[in-house]
């Protein structure tokens, strides 16, 4: 490692972007290391998740480095508490290498050397003013809680040309969006927090000036018993003339039951392109609005996430795809619950759907009868779709509450079946607690998946925490053919993400 040149190098801490405890380690192996590393740690310097920043003060002492010189006076005047070496140089420009903004992260950082209100609205405005002059372009940014008409300094117009990432929220006043939707027009990504229950026009204008936007995600949070006004209408309007290019939808509505169902049924078949489309939430459970869904067609699709949703309007969507289908999820126990009566039925459908028209699928959720013909497709399914990496199941008998003896007869059936079926790309099973291995049959499925790519295992399923299952997972860990047993009593972390 020590004799790879810098450009190797460059491509191997690519890899590692997302990896904060892997980079800042790599800054102290040499000086090569180090001078390669920081351009990546610092591209997107307020990313890292689980870092504390309002206590960063290593951050605070570079960001300070800048604003010194220019604000020295004012930092005197105001006993701003600054780093006693805040006057030197630094080793590095930082700065040139970021590409992003995080106002609520920045100023938490800059929080760090006052209290005062007054004294951190003067150092924001002093650092995005220095940001403006030398960041070379923005990719990023996150403008929750701004505070600064950033788009007012100088050469913010060349910097904000070249943004691609935007997150905001629709209590940010409209004025913001109407001041960077003359110089971004180019954005990509926009993902939208809906704290106010009204339209913003500010966004509405925003995104009808884009010429390229390929993903839009929405997400509610706030709560009204009633809506003086629509304020999905316009902003899903607007979306709607970006059906040439928009790829990737996400939808997440709360508490505006019915209003926000007529706009987006409207608008769904008008967007074409969809390569991913994910409903976190309840929108699609009333009767009528289901079968409006059936009638989509992409033929892009590539990954379907529809909660509280029928396992047949599913299998419609999956029937009328291109076959590009990578990714199929949903909450098991919740689809159940749509498909109570007809479950057997539709979940026999909907494992022939998906291996009738999905043979790229990857990740998969399922839920079906333990029925000996359910048992027969789903090992049909195993043999046609040879790229599955991840599994999601439940297998629940709705006519009966079945024995334990019962329970752990499905589970050794299920096991044999994956054991002379699964494809080898298959590296992850997720259950649930609806069916059981008896200590027996799950060695004797360890033992004969040896060979075979290392398996990750979650459950909720608390049997498998008593010590003679623990010591048997242990054992298989050990000899590479476990990756990793999780168990959990939270059906959230077993259901997401894969």
């Amino acid at each position: 490692m020590s004799k790879l040149n810098k450009d190797i190098l460059a491509l191997i801490f690519e890899e590692l972007q997302k990896d904060s405890k892997s980079l800042f380690s790599c800054l102290m192996v040499n000086r090569l290391w180090c001078e390669t590393v920081i351009p990546i740690l610092w591209r997107n310097p307020w990313c890292y998740a689980g870092v504390d920043y309002s206590n960063k003060n290593y951050l605070f002492f570079i960001i300070s480095c800048y604003l010194f010189n220019d604000i020295k006076e004012f930092i005197t005047e105001q006993r701003i508490q600054l780093p006693s070496s805040s006057n030197q140089s630094l080793l590095f420009d930082y700065l040139s290498f970021c590409r992003s903004i995080d106002i609520n992260t920045i100023n938490s950082i800059i929080s760090i050397g006052s209290s005062l209100p007054y004294n951190q609205f003067s150092m924001q405005q002093e650092f995005f003013y220095c940001f403006m002059k030398k960041c070379p372009e923005l990719k990023y940014f996150d403008m929750r809680s701004i505070k600064h008409q950033i788009f007012y300094f100088p050469n913010a117009k060349a910097r904000l040309e070249s943004l691609r990432e935007l997150r905001c929220e629709t209590s940010i006043d409209p004025s913001y969006f109407y001041g960077l939707s003359l110089f971004c027009q180019h954005i990509q990504g926009l993902i939208i927090v809906n704290t106010e229950p009204k339209s913003n026009h500010g966004i509405v204008k925003l995104i009808e000036v884009q010429k390229n936007l390929n993903h839009f995600e929405w997400k509610d949070d706030f709560y009204s018993d009633y809506l003086t006004e629509d304020p999905y209408k316009d902003i899903f309007l607007a979306l709607e003339k970006k059906a040439v290019s928009l790829n990737y939808l996400k939808i997440f509505f709360q508490y505006a039951e019915g209003i926000e169902n007529t706009i987006l049924q409207k608008i769904l078949p008008k967007l074409y392109k969809l390569k991913i489309l994910i409903f976190d939430d309840y929108l699609f459970f009333i009767k009528e609005e289901l079968e409006k869904l059936r009638m989509q067609v992409y033929h892009d699709l590539e990954i379907i996430n529809i909660e509280w949703n029928s396992l047949n309007v599913l299998s419609s969507i999956i029937e009328n795809s291109g076959k590009h289908l990578k990714k199929i999820l949903f909450r098991p126990y919740d689809t159940l619950e749509c498909d109570y009566h007809n479950f057997n039925e539709n979940s026999l459908n909907f494992i022939r759907k998906i291996y009738e028209n999905c043979p790229l699928i990857e990740y998969l959720s399922i839920a079906f009868s333990p029925l000996k013909e359910h048992f027969v497709e789903f090992e049909k399914l195993l043999k046609i779709c040879q790229n599955l990496k991840s599994l999601l199941i439940i297998i629940h008998n709705v006519d009966k509450i079945e024995t334990n003896k019962e329970i752990l007869e499905n589970g050794e059936i299920l096991l044999k079946i994956l054991i002379s079926s699964a494809p080898i790309s298959l590296k992850e099973i997720r259950f649930y607690d609806d069916f059981k291995f008896s200590l027996e049959n799950l060695e004797e499925f360890l033992v004969k998946w040896r060979g075979r790519p290392a398996l990750s295992i979650l459950t909720i399923d608390p049997i498998y925490i008593i010590p003679s299952y623990t010591e048997m997972i242990t054992k298989y860990k050990r000899d590479g053919v476990i990756k990793d047993f999780k168990h959990s009593f939270h059906v959230d972390e077993i259901d997401y993400h894969f």
